[in-house]
């Protein structure tokens, strides 16, 4: 008879895990995190190895925002632990729910310099502190279960983000007697808005004759699309979603402003409103046209996150939960049979929003940017309807912020923090997540971050299409500084033969024209694993509408 291992720490954070509904998790190996590793070896959790800790995070990042579901990430002490500071700088800032299990030293090292002591920092969970929520060290393994329980239970209440928990070495190490995690339990804590603000909030809405709204990410990651349609409708408001609200309200509703945030006609919308409403949005530098747009009427902003509420412009501020906001102007809305008085200088909302997305298209025509309009064009035309998107920081992606119909997929970007490498490893994390073919598109440049990761998407098959497009540099760099100085400095790069490159890993790619982009998308949307499409091509950016 095999005599049972002995369970330690390692097993009761992975028991725990499982407990709480976590599937997979993501991560890097590490000497101080063996313990947890081999306690892995023995659950059922997926683990998908990324080659880089930050690419790590994204794909954990990419995976929740995909599923709805929280991600989880595994790290190292040291080095592996601030390798992935960057990625998790994304999360926190788009409200990203992930749990961050990470190792330390042992515990008679913590708060010591040890001399000789590999991977020690003064104050590991510190460095976290800018891109968590909260940070913990658990200093016992009995403590586990209930810490890890706690952590989840912060990651999911809004505003959500990562949260941190690190386990030193021997504590992972420990034999435990309790017997194994059977459930958890972690339930965000409620966040309904106060009855006095909303209501004072309905009555400047019922006197409204130019309600308009703008939706950000917050309104997608609360679920509230239905209830912002239903008081959109019921108000009879124009609605703008930011580039991270894209898709919190329907692109072809006769009352849909899209995601045009950069063009000044849209601004001109938002700042005639004698009331606008902000939901789910910090109004930050590119949903306010880079701190141009200056409402002249009342605002009434709505955010889980206290700290954005009139932190940009003057508002009635509502800390509340996207969703359980909208539910209740909605309720309230019925309950008092609230009737629109929408009149726009004598025109309908619906004439407001289809002249103003007419003077839109007319200032696009209006620059040569045939090449780019057709080329995002026939890449929206390639994906299906229902397809998630996941876009690093490039030209292509800064054309999706304003131009891109998520339809009923999903579009990913990262906008939040601007980091670069986003769009593939998060790709991965998504594909895996869904078990659905997804679109990564990177630039060469940002491509470079998350090159290594070509390795993880081939080793555990992830159904990702990764589209880089190759302008040979940083190009919305080249176009900022080009503008600003007349000459770009340091944005040119030599870089590899990706087909090439992505076939040395088994990976099918091949190298198309601008014009072929859709046909070779849409046949390359069809297969099966991981595959690449290069585009050489310079693509440039509608003129700044702010100016």
């Amino acid at each position: 008879m095999n005599e049972q291992p002995q369970r330690n720490g390692g097993d009761l954070v992975i028991e725990t895990l499982t407990a709480l509904g976590a599937k997979t998790v993501f991560g890097i190996p590490g000497q101080h995190a063996l313990g947890l590793f081999d306690a892995l070896s023995r659950s059922s959790l997926d683990f998908i190895s990324s080659r880089v800790e930050n690419n790590s995070a994204f794909a954990a990042d990419g995976y929740s925002r995909a599923t709805g579901e929280v991600g989880v990430l595994f790290l190292s002490t040291g080095p592996g632990a601030l390798t992935s500071l960057a990625g998790l700088q994304e999360a926190y800032a788009t409200g990203v729910p992930m749990v961050v299990i990470a190792s330390q030293i042992p515990l008679d090292g913590l708060g010591a310099r040890r001399k000789g002591m590999l991977h020690q920092l003064d104050d590991q969970k510190a460095s976290a502190a800018n891109v968590t929520k909260f940070q913990q060290t658990v200093h016992h393994a009995s403590g586990i279960p209930s810490a890890i329980q706690d952590a989840w239970a912060r990651a999911i209440t809004v505003p959500m983000g990562p949260v941190w928990v690190e386990v030193p070495q021997d504590v992972l190490l420990a034999p435990v007697m309790v017997p194994p995690v059977q459930d958890a339990l972690a339930e965000a804590y409620p966040h309904p808005p106060r009855e006095e603000l909303i209501r004072e909030a309905m009555r400047w809405l019922a006197d409204a004759k130019r309600p308009a709204i703008i939706a950000g990410g917050g309104v997608r990651r609360a679920g509230a699309q239905a209830e912002l349609l239903a008081v959109a409708e019921e108000l009879q408001a124009p609605v703008l979603c930011s580039p991270g609200g894209n898709g919190a309200f329907s692109w072809d509703h006769e009352l849909s402003l899209q995601s045009w945030a950069e063009d000044r006609f849209v601004s001109e919308v938002m700042e005639d409103a004698d009331v606008l409403m902000v939901i789910g949005s910090a109004l930050g530098e590119v949903t306010s046209n880079y701190f141009t747009l200056e409402p002249r009427g009342k605002m009434i902003q709505i955010d889980a996150e206290p700290r954005v509420l009139e932190s940009n412009t003057p508002a009635l501020g509502i800390r509340a939960d996207a969703r359980e906001a909208l539910k209740f102007l909605d309720e309230e809305m019925r309950a008092t049979g609230f009737k629109a008085q929408a009149s726009w200088h004598g025109q309908t909302p619906q004439q407001v929003v289809a002249q103003t997305l007419a003077k839109v298209q007319g200032r696009l025509d209006a620059q040569d940017l045939a090449k780019e309009r057709k080329f995002m064009a026939d890449i929206r035309a390639a994906v299906p309807s229902e397809m998630q998107t996941f876009w690093d920081m490039t030209i292509a992606a800064y054309w999706g912020w304003s131009c891109w119909d998520a339809k009923d997929g999903e579009f990913h970007s990262a906008q939040g923090a601007g980091g670069l490498g986003f769009g593939f490893p998060a790709a991965i994390g998504g594909a895996i997540g869904s078990k659905q073919r997804v679109l990564a598109v990177s630039g060469d440049g940002s491509s470079m971050y998350s090159i290594a990761e070509l390795a993880t998407a081939k080793q555990h098959q992830a159904p990702v299409t990764w589209l880089i497009v190759d302008d040979g540099g940083y190009g919305i760099l080249r176009e900022y500084m080009e503008g600003a100085f007349g000459k770009a400095t340091a944005t040119e790069l030599a870089r590899p033969d990706f087909v090439a490159l992505a076939q040395s890993f088994g990976i099918p790619a091949q190298a198309v024209e601008p014009e072929d982009i859709g046909t070779a998308l849409a046949e390359a949307l069809k297969s099966d694993g991981p595959n690449v499409i290069v585009v050489r091509t310079l693509l440039k950016m509608f003129a700044p509408t702010h100016l």
